[in-house]
């Protein structure tokens, strides 16, 4: 599958939804979990500013990687933010878009209040 990295250096990033479970199944509410690792996931929606253009974004990170109080308005940093596309056929027309998944989503509201009080 196609992976591709995002450069998040010269962006705003702030959260638009606190961190959700993500659901593998609707019908039976089982939480998706990391492959590799394990750990459950979830989505964290976030608005993401660069280029004087502002999109809404939902990315997946594993729980372990979410660090601090993430409400929303909070700004944060992304962490091995990727960019994978995808293709779904269901037989009554073809669906696609991009997911976004990260290693960690970090509050920055910590680091902002000790610049102020500095």
């Amino acid at each position: 599958m196609r992976q591709i990295p995002v450069d998040t250096s010269a962006a705003a990033v702030m959260v638009a939804k606190a961190p959700q479970p993500k659901v593998k199944d609707r019908r039976t509410g089982e939480i998706a979990t990391d492959v590799e690792t394990g750990a459950h996931l979830m989505t964290v929606d976030v608005m993401f500013s660069a280029n004087d253009e502002v999109e809404l974004l939902a990315v997946t990170v594993p729980e372990p990687g979410i660090s601090g109080e993430l409400v929303m308005g909070t700004p944060v940093a992304l962490t091995g933010l990727i960019a994978r596309p995808w293709e779904n056929d269901f037989g009554n027309g073809k669906r696609h878009g991009i997911s976004f998944r990260a290693v960690a989503v970090t509050s920055l509201a910590a680091d902002a209040s000790k610049s102020k009080a500095a």
